[in-house]
């Protein structure tokens, strides 16, 4: 079997607790259906890593030496993807995530390679003349199935679409060192820890409750907060929400914001515009909460609750609390 390659960024290598992350895990997942995956890690993985890498099915993890990694934004990625594709010949496909830098180290790939590119990918299945992509498009309306004709496919796939699975097995570890391209990219000059809120992170969750304009004001996020605390989920929010002042700009949802996939996505007080579907339209179970009948967002639900979010919300609250 052909080997498929898996980039686990430094967004994902390694968590706090010197694992992995959980979008690498349902990376290796969808490679599995493919061929052997091996993970692509820049610099040395832990020796946690690299057990959680093969606990997940990885084969192989090379631990690619690249200058200036850690300190170059984006290009060093996409530098050890291109060395280790080199290496291996003809790999069956590269796999990235949806994170911001590893979109761009997946595009800077493409281009070296002269390869296809394909994103928003929910879904990648193996075809009789190579992998198949599946997106979901146009507000949901339609799926789409395509395949790269030119050289190796590069596949960017969104947060939970696979989900993680243990094969119990073991990854051998090979080094890999790239020389100093000389392409110009920029540098990190300072480094800030964000402040955790407690919550998963919004485009990695499993569910996320996110809050509209229809909370009336930013008091109401309060109830949003509390509703996905008790589901164990994030908080997102729609853009006339966050223009309002009411939630910061960093959990928006959207075409200007954040794109997400959960298993269960609650909109409560959001109508549903055109642009706030384009990045919650591929969640698995959709659960809209407005007073207006006539939302847009009522017609891709599976559930809809005609009501004023700020009578639903504390019931569904107290009942979700209730049961623990």
């Amino acid at each position: 079997m052909s080997d498929v390659l898996v980039l686990v960024g430094p967004a994902d290598h390694p968590d706090p607790a010197g694992g992995v992350r959980k979008p690498a895990l349902e990376l290796l997942a969808l490679a599995r259906s493919l061929g052997d995956p091996a993970a692509v890690v820049l610099g040395t993985p832990s020796p946690e890593a690299v057990e959680a890498l093969g606990a997940h099915g990885a084969t192989t993890v090379w631990a690619v030496q690249v200058p200036g990694a850690g300190e170059r934004v984006v290009a060093p990625a996409a530098a050890a993807l291109e060395a280790v594709v080199r290496e291996v010949g003809e790999p069956a496909a590269v796999l990235v995530g949806a994170a911001h830098d590893a979109r761009e180290a997946a595009a800077r790939l493409a281009v070296r390679l002269g390869a296809g590119l394909l994103t928003d990918a929910v879904d990648v299945q193996a075809g009789p003349e190579g992998p198949v992509v599946v997106q979901s498009v146009f507000a949901g309306a339609y799926v789409v199935r395509s395949r790269a004709v030119r050289g190796v496919p590069v596949v960017v796939v969104k947060p939970n679409s696979a989900a993680p699975e243990r094969t119990g097995g073991t990854a051998a570890v090979r080094e890999l060192a790239v020389a100093d391209d000389g392409v110009p990219a920029a540098a990190v000059v300072e480094r800030r820890e964000r402040a955790g809120t407690g919550r998963p992170e919004l485009t990695e969750a499993s569910v996320v409750v996110a809050g509209g304009r229809g909370l009336g004001s930013g008091e109401g996020f309060a109830l949003v907060e509390r509703v996905a605390d008790a589901l164990g989920g994030a908080v997102g929010a729609s853009r006339a929400a966050v223009d309002a002042g009411w939630y910061p700009h960093s959990q928006q949802v959207g075409q200007t914001g954040k794109t997400v996939s959960p298993q269960l996505y609650l909109a409560a007080g959001i109508s549903g515009a055109i642009q706030h579907r384009a990045g919650m339209q591929t969640s698995r179970t959709i659960v809209a909460v407005n007073k207006d009948p006539e939302a847009p967002l009522f017609e891709i639900a599976d559930l809809g609750v005609v009501g004023d979010v700020n009578e639903v919300l504390p019931q569904l609250a107290e009942e979700l609390e209730a049961r623990g």
